[in-house]
């Protein structure tokens, strides 16, 4: 995966995001977890957008709180996301090129809450840059090393759940197929060398005759030893 695969997406979908069509069933993990977030940015006042991606979202969330600064490793999203800051009236949000895989270019305990949309989860690990007494909070597809790492860097009041019961509906092959290869490490499922590979993963998500996937993720949130006076 790495860089380059979010650089080629940026360039080819004009973001991070899907290309595909598809109606929700039942309530999304995702909806939840938008719910959640704008509440507790009321209540904080320095906030960390960790992949960031094209910034879309950075910016729906700015109207809820003092101050957001996105970072993402592409700098393909990075430029999109900063023309779209450019042409909106948002003065609140910035946007830095950053990796988790060195020293983050932030302040110690800069800030006092950190959400992850389904960006790295290796930002656990860089909790120098939260607030004692900060929140870190998330949502993503495989809590495996969410939970290590939640542990290993000591949060507290560590809170995962599940949610599994919601589907994706997809109106034909053509939709599911650019669904699937907007996968992070997916073929291109819309090229023809791949329609064998395409008709098998449709097989697997037939459910009452319709191409569904039901949607498998964790909202997960915890919290950074300290004395530091946020509202939970």
């Amino acid at each position: 995966m790495g860089m380059d695969w979010y650089d080629m997406i940026a360039l080819r979908n004009g973001g991070y995001k899907g290309r595909s069509i598809y109606t929700w069933e039942g309530q999304s993990a995702e909806d939840v977890f938008e719910e959640r977030l704008i509440r507790m940015l009321s209540q904080h006042q320095s906030v960390l957008d960790a992949g960031c991606g094209h910034g879309e979202f950075t910016l729906k969330m700015s109207a809820h709180t003092d101050h957001i600064t996105g970072f993402d490793n592409s700098k393909e999203l990075l430029h999109i996301a900063q023309a779209g800051l450019e042409a909106s009236d948002v003065k609140n949000v910035n946007y830095v090129y950053a990796t988790t895989k060195s020293r983050m270019p932030f302040e110690d305990e800069q800030f006092d809450l950190i959400y992850d949309r389904r960006g790295p989860t290796s930002i656990i690990e860089h909790g120098r840059v939260l607030r004692k007494g900060g929140i870190i909070f998330g949502i993503h597809t495989d809590v495996t090393k969410v939970k290590e790492r939640l542990h290993n860097n000591r949060y507290e009041q560590i809170k995962i759940e599940e949610f599994n019961e919601a589907l994706m509906i997809f109106s034909d092959e053509k939709e599911f197929a650019l669904f699937l290869s907007d996968v992070p490490g997916n073929p291109d499922y819309t090229l023809p060398e791949y329609h064998e590979q395409l008709r098998a993963k449709i097989q697997e998500n037939l459910m009452d005759g319709r191409i569904a996937v039901r949607e498998h993720k964790y909202i997960w949130k915890a919290v950074k030893p300290g004395n530091y006076n946020s509202m939970v």
